[in-house]
């Protein structure tokens, strides 16, 4: 695979390009950086002996692409290239291509096994896909139409689709599509039916972007070759998944007094007389009075100045005061709500980085005597207005993001206290527009709902309105700035509309509505926190994977009975160092006691392969999936393991915790990794249960005699099924052979099973055929005692346990060991 190197003068900005190219192309993508300077701080600039590293990190036979950003980026690059062996300098290629979309572009086509031609080709024309969606002309041509492949022939399959996907098929979703239809033997081609375009060669990131596929516009594909059919259909089940895309709310939108909630027809009949229409933002019925914050404007004091240096610095000390401000309200998000919605705000400190911020607001500092305050001012509103002209809705929605933060800035240069939306009464919250800053702060036990009179529902504060489960209506125009402070009104999250001094009549339905919304979220509660037992009696554990302690509060809230996989990974990654055992401590402490005694089963670092830490300096690997990963890392580096199990043995002392060894293969292994266990205990000897994962075949058919020496099982479903069936879980041209349900997989889950049962040992799954609902069954009667899942899927697994008969489960398990494909298994589960 064509390795990728990100050369930045920022390191955070390299190493958020390269997450955003790795969220693109896949986590195995060769993809390395080399950002800022090499010092703890990492300061602005560009280091010729970085990039080499990092050219030698991401090296294969297949070459190395080098994305830049400018001026000395591109020095830096080629001096090291000079630096280089001939050999491989040959193999290394510098590239002009636009860096964010480069990199993207460049990403997915690595993924996919292109040549280090083809894949600084995509670079290159990155930018067509934002060309075309702007209708802005690529400098000396015509705007792109996409690119035709060589044809599919006469006797094409072709397939009609409507994109449903809310910003249509942009970056991510494109790429989903391009690798899926690259994984066959087939030619394919795709057309934009409404707008015309194409057709586009469906293997090309560029050429599926450019064709401007929006949501709600009509697209064809049409598939030659072998394995024609085999791709359409692959092609019709990803659409039908809507692209892979993470789904928010579903909402079809049009201009004020036409919106209506996805499903509904838009050209709906106008609302009722005192009903104001919007946009649904965030579902949910609430009434009550009229509450509006009030939140005085900033009014800045002076616009020239007479000592620029002094005013430099009061813009720097206010953007340092801003950064640190903006990190705290991130922290609150995501305990409050999660880490998705707490991403949010990395955009607002990128924001506070940007030099086509910063640039003219010193420039007009210095050149032109302006104050802090109006220099800062007037850069923001110039960046603001150019974002309020672009055509598309959600782009324009991020002005209001930039102002945001921009006030927090101005608010300090002006000497007050940041602005903020609050109120001091229960009710329902009316005002003009919401920042996420202001969404983020609101106490949900005195906002009971959310009207606004601008917006629309893929702005932020939308987005955190329905991950705060406040009933939200956006885009009420202004209609909503004259209402009565006091006055009732009810909000329908659901529908979009504003009830002004509703009728007694609305005020019941609405009010009985609202109530059984209540009663079915405090069932489904109920439901999730009492114990999964089958019709039958048997006992099933349904506990939580988490990748940190941030996420257990949530897991316990969704019913968890413990949890099942503590990914210990958050730690050792994305740093320069090894956490201590102090810090290790911390986490594992925190933990478990946000459990409040629930079992807490902590895997030992499972690092290598898809998971590498550069700090240890490892050899390079051809198939690191095959070599120095999980356990054989902790053998390898005992001082590694021996500190971690120092740290759990310590938390274990008070509270119960499991601890689990990623990746064993052979009896020795685990005899080894308990005797560094031992060693540990001189910290503490807690009665920790003691574990492994089943994640090789080997160690399946084996698990009779590893069952003799350990207290547990749990099977890593993922890793297990590439492994049995020889293909990368992360190779979209393999994708279709990874299938958990393949009878091989089932039969090595049932004879780890009976080789833990020989011993009197229990067997969990934290694969995520763990969260599938509609395998629940099978894996009962397949003797699984254990599931562990992400926390959404939570209720739903314990609902399925409950209305299983575990007899009637081993009889499914049975017939489903005798199928001959995972296709025949599916069939059987009553799955397509």
């Amino acid at each position: 695979m064509v390795g990728i190197v990100i050369v930045s003068h920022s390191y955070r900005i390299a190493e958020g390009v390269a997450e955003l190219a790795r969220e693109m192309g896949g986590p195995d993508v060769r993809l390395e950086t080399a950002g800022g300077l090499d010092t703890p701080e990492h300061p602005i600039g560009t280091d010729a002996v970085l990039v080499m590293a990092a050219v030698e990190r991401a090296w294969s036979g297949d070459g190395v692409l080098v994305l830049m950003d400018l001026g000395s980026a591109v020095l830096s690059a080629e001096m090291a290239l000079d630096l280089m062996p001939t050999e491989t300098r040959a193999g290394v290629l510098l590239c002009e291509a636009p860096l964010v979309e480069g990199a993207v572009a460049a990403a997915v086509t690595a993924k996919m096994g292109g040549t280090l031609e083809a894949v600084a080709a995509e670079a290159r024309g990155g930018l067509a896909g934002k060309t075309a969606h702007l209708g802005a002309p690529v400098p000396g041509s015509a705007a792109p139409q996409g690119v035709a492949p060589e044809g599919v022939g006469g006797s094409a399959i072709t397939l009609r689709l409507t994109i449903r996907n809310p910003h249509g098929l942009h970056a991510r979703p494109a790429a989903r599509f391009v690798q899926t239809a690259s994984g066959f033997e087939a030619k394919i081609e795709v057309r934009n039916l409404t707008s015309g375009r194409g057709p586009a060669d469906a293997s090309s990131l560029n050429a599926v972007a450019t064709l401007g596929a929006a949501v709600g516009h009509e697209i064809e594909v049409a598939a030659g070759g072998p394995q024609a059919a085999e791709a359409i259909a692959a092609i019709r089940a990803l659409a039908a998944r809507d692209f892979d895309e993470v789904a928010e709310a579903a909402i079809v939108t049009a201009p004020a007094g036409e919106a209506v909630e996805a499903g509904g027809a838009l050209g709906a009949p106008a609302p009722a007389e005192g009903v104001v229409r919007g946009f649904a933002a965030s579902p949910g019925i609430a009434i009550g009075a009229v509450r509006r914050c009030h939140v005085p404007p900033l009014e800045i004091d002076r616009d020239d100045a007479d000592d620029p240096a002094a005013e430099d610095a009061a813009l720097n000390a206010a953007l340092a005061a801003t950064v640190e401000a903006v990190r705290h309200q991130r922290e609150a998000v995501a305990a409050r709500v999660g880490e998705t919605e707490a991403g949010i705000f990395d955009a607002h400190l990128l924001f506070l980085r940007d030099e086509a911020l910063l640039a003219p607001a010193r420039r007009a500092i210095h050149a032109d005597g302006r104050s802090a305050a109006r220099a800062w001012g007037d850069a923001i509103d110039r960046i603001a207005a150019a974002w309020d002209g672009l055509e598309d809705e959600y782009l324009r929605a991020r002005a209001d993001d930039l102002r945001s933060v921009g006030a927090q800035v101005l608010a300090r240069l002006l000497g007050v206290e940041p602005p903020h939306a609050r109120i001091d009464a229960a009710g329902v919250l009316v005002a003009a527009d919401l920042t996420p800053a202001d969404t983020a702060g609101l106490d949900p036990a005195l906002v009971l709902g959310i009207a606004i009179a601008h917006g629309g529902p893929t702005s932020h504060a939308a987005v955190l309105a329905r991950a705060l489960g406040i009933p939200a209506v956006v885009g009420l125009g202004d209609a909503a700035l004259v209402l009565q402070e006091g006055s009732t009104v009810a909000v329908d999250g659901r529908s979009g509309e504003l009830y002004v001094d509703p009728s007694p009549a609305d005020v019941a339905r609405l009010g009985s509505e609202a109530a059984a919304l209540a009663e079915a979220r405090a069932i489904a509660r109920e439901g999730a926190h009492g114990p999964a037992v089958t019709r039958d009696g048997v006992a099933v554990e349904v506990a939580a994977n988490v990748g940190g302690p941030a996420e257990v509060p949530a897991a316990v809230e969704a019913g968890a009975d413990g949890v099942g996989l503590f990914r210990t990974e958050f730690l050792f990654m994305g740093r320069d160092r090894m956490p201590d055992e102090d810090e290790q401590e911390a986490a594992y402490r925190a933990a478990a006691e946000a459990l409040e005694g629930r079992p807490l089963l902590i895997r030992t670092l499972d690092a290598g392969a898809d998971k590498p830490l550069p700090y240890l300096g490892q050899a390079h690997e051809e198939n690191p999936f095959l070599g120095v990963r999980g356990v054989r890392l902790g053998l390898e580096r005992p001082e590694i393991l021996e500190t971690q199990l120092r740290a759990i043995l310590r938390v274990g002392a008070d509270h119960p915790v499991r601890v689990m060894f990623p990746m064993v293969t052979t009896r020795d292994e685990l005899r080894r990794a308990r005797e560094v266990l031992d060693r540990a205990r001189v910290v503490a000897d807690a009665a920790l249960e003691v574990g492994i994962m089943i994640e090789v075949p080997g160690a399946a058919l084996t698990a009779g005699a590893l069952a003799a020496e350990c207290d547990f099982f749990s099977i890593g479903t993922n890793d297990l099924t590439q492994y049995t069936l020889a293909a990368d879980r992360g190779n979209e041209h393999v994708a279709s052979l990874t299938d958990a349900l393949h009878p091989a997989v089932l039969a090595l889950i049932r004879a780890t099973v009976e080789g833990a049962t020989a011993h009197g040992r229990w067997v969990g799954v934290c694969g995520e055929l763990a969260g599938d609902a509609a395998a629940t069954p099978l894996l009962i009667g397949l003797g699984v005692g254990e599931l562990s899942m992400s926390a959404p899927a939570i209720a739903g697994v314990k609902q399925v346990v409950r209305a299983t008969d575990a007899g009637e489960a081993a009889a499914l398990a049975g017939r489903a060991l005798a199928c001959a494909t995972a296709g025949e298994v599916r069939a059987l589960l009553g799955q397509p």
